[in-house]
């Protein structure tokens, strides 16, 4: 049985259509029961078409400098 976290750890791989056959029907499954993780997926889904209609738009160095420093410090932090 699929529970939320099971089906939240494997949404990018079901988006973009790369997970297993038998892995699927039980998300889909798992779909048709949940409300909360249909919304999830149908609202990411729907976010990820939109973005993918978008031309890019170039990150400014500084907030660029600032988003791999920020993820550096958060690398750097001891898992608790």
């Amino acid at each position: 049985m699929v529970t939320c976290k099971d089906f939240l750890s494997e949404l990018n791989e079901y988006l973009d259509d790369e997970c297993r056959e038998e892995v699927r029907k039980e998300l889909e499954n798992h779909l048709s029961e949940c409300p909360n993780c249909w919304v999830i997926c149908d609202t990411t889904k729907k976010t990820v078409e939109i973005y993918r209609g978008m031309e890019a738009y170039p990150v400014p160095p500084a907030v660029h400098d600032r988003l791999v420093n920020a993820l550096r410090k958060k690398c750097e932090q001891p898992r608790s």
